[in-house]
């Protein structure tokens, strides 16, 4: 235990076996409950596995019979630290680019929050080294995330290296989460409706020989798509459900006027242009004041929501 937490370190593995082992060994003796979670990994992984669970009483050997992605591995792993009892799960890669000695802070962060992440972002080194293509991509699909989820504050989202209370996983609804890639994302997403407060941990990346399995044009189709309906529905919940204030307002009355200002200009500058015949001004003032004023008022809700205190805090004990 560290400071009378019972740790558990959930370990997701598939195609890992040139890394795992290594992973383990640097686990720190204060870890009370390793979970590796066998993917139906192709390789030689599965047995590894076995191997090092004979050799540490502290592995929980775990093997999926069909590829259930890092969210269903993580999830098997959530479990089964539930039913032994742990406070807190810490999620770690096997591929080696986590550096293990981060563990122990993201664990103390835990008394002050329920959910922590790494951050590889406060360095300014660790950004030059960072691959230009990562680092485009963590600014796009961060942004989303902060708009889906409504972690506002949180500057490196998509960072999978985190720590969480297993009480607050008992609060989730883990149904919701993803099982693959978007695991990470829909995990801050589900986070937001237990009302559970967030810290981050500054840290650098690691990479080396290892491969990812996320392809970029795999996030580019499926990410948006989950992010925006996930932006929906915590906008719909936040202040139509669960709550009804004066962003609720700025919405029902913005985005009506943005959108008319919008058709409205659109369909009109087609309709003279084809007859080639200037708009009349007062045609052009509708529409440009009801476009600029639904946009002001988006905007004004926007900023609402950016600096507002989660509706769903009353639900966390």
């Amino acid at each position: 235990m560290l400071n009378n937490i019972k740790i558990a370190v959930a370990i997701p593995c598939y195609k890992v076996e040139q890394h795992l082992q290594q992973v383990v060994a640097g686990l720190p003796d204060f870890v009370d409950s390793i979970l590796l979670v066998d993917d139906c990994s192709p390789d030689g992984t599965p047995a590894l596995i076995e191997r090092l669970a004979a050799e540490d009483k502290r592995i929980t050997a775990m093997h999926h019979q069909k590829n259930m992605g890092v969210g269903g591995a993580l999830k098997t792993a959530f479990q089964k630290a539930i039913e032994q009892g742990m406070d807190a799960v810490v999620k770690l890669d096997g591929d080696g680019q986590m550096d293990t000695t981060f563990i122990a802070p993201l664990v103390e962060v835990l008394k002050e929050s329920e959910f922590a992440k790494g951050n590889r972002l406060f360095d300014r080194q660790m950004l030059r080294r960072m691959p230009a293509i990562r680092r485009i991509g963590n600014m796009g699909v961060g942004f989303m995330v902060k708009a889906a989820s409504g972690y506002w504050n949180v500057s490196d989202p998509v960072n999978g290296f985190f720590a969480i209370r297993t009480e607050t996983l008992r609060r989730m609804d883990l149904e919701r989460v993803a099982d693959r890639f978007f695991f990470e994302s829909s995990m801050l997403i589900e986070l937001y409706y237990t009302g559970a407060r967030i810290a981050e941990v500054a840290m650098p990346a690691i990479y080396g020989s290892e491969q990812s399995n996320l392809s970029i044009g795999k996030t580019l189709r499926s990410f948006p798509p989950k992010l925006g309906g996930a932006w929906l529905r915590r906008i719909y919940l936040s202040y139509f459900v669960y709550d009804f204030n004066i962003c609720s307002l700025y919405i029902l009355a913005g985005l009506p006027s943005f959108l008319f200002g919008l058709v409205f200009g659109l369909c009109n500058w087609i309709h003279y242009a084809s007859i080639q015949s200037p708009s009349p001004t007062g045609t052009i003032m509708v529409a440009v004041l009801t476009f600029i004023l639904g946009f002001q008022m988006l905007l004004a809700a926007a900023q609402y929501d950016i600096t507002a205190k989660n509706p769903f805090d009353k639900n966390r004990p």
